[in-house]
């Protein structure tokens, strides 16, 4: 017992505490955070856009370009994998400044793909909301644009905030592949420390522990937020 007890000591100090390798994993923390924290902002915006658009084309009919290109993003958005996204934004799109621009072009490719689930959470919630509510609006003397950002918008992103808190657990796990674009996000960071050690599990099951808090603890948040949210209601 006491032998492999040491013999984890040593491979412990080998894998984090030589040549300061702990830092791989400090490093890409940092970075997973700041890509699911910017890719969650510009899916928040990118989704209440489309959402809107598509919610002002069912009740009025009118925006009906706007809403075939939404469809379409949609469509590409939800049908294809995040990794192929990645790699078509980092590889083709951008393949000129790719290398110079990594977290920015992760950022932009998990805000993108973030935003199309987002804008059926926003429909989703404005959905939600009474129909009397729109003609409160119009009876206080509101147009359409006016009661949606007054009335309608607060209440749907009131009604949209678990499912966007679940957005952002599923964000964080995805940002994972970044690191196939060179991204030295979490995971990259174990596999930087076990091509330098020639051992892959210490790196690899500390990653893994830290997403697991991670979302252990946000789905708890989510959880506490709900139940705030159905008290406030009553």
């Amino acid at each position: 017992m006491a032998d492999w007890w040491q013999d984890l000591i040593d491979k412990f100090t080998i894998a984090f505490v030589d040549h300061n390798r702990w830092k791989f994993i400090t490093q890409g923390l940092a970075n997973t955070l700041i890509i699911t924290f910017f890719a969650v902002i510009m899916g928040i915006v990118i989704g209440f856009i489309v959402s809107v658009i598509r919610v002002t084309h069912d009740k009025t009919g009118k925006l009906k370009v706007g809403n075939a290109i939404c469809q379409v993003y949609l469509a590409v958005i939800r049908g294809t994998p995040v990794m192929v996204q990645i790699m078509i934004i980092y590889f083709v799109i951008f393949a000129a400044a790719s290398t110079s621009y990594k977290i920015p072009l992760a950022i932009l490719a998990f805000g993108i793909n973030s935003g199309a689930y987002v804008a059926e959470i926003f429909r989703g919630g404005i959905n939600a909301i009474d129909a009397g509510q729109f003609e409160a609006g119009r009876s206080l003397g509101c147009n359409y644009v006016q009661t949606m950002w007054y009335i309608i918008a607060p209440q749907a992103f009131k009604n949209a905030i678990p499912p966007l808190a679940n957005e952002f657990i599923v964000l964080l796990k995805e940002t994972s592949v970044a690191g196939y674009i060179g991204v030295e996000e979490l995971t990259r960071g174990a596999f930087s420390i076990g091509g330098s050690t020639y051992d892959y599990t210490l790196p690899l099951l500390a990653v893994a522990l830290i997403y697991l808090a991670m979302v252990v603890g946000l789905s708890r948040l989510v959880a506490l937020l709900e139940r705030r949210l159905r008290r406030s209601e009553r």
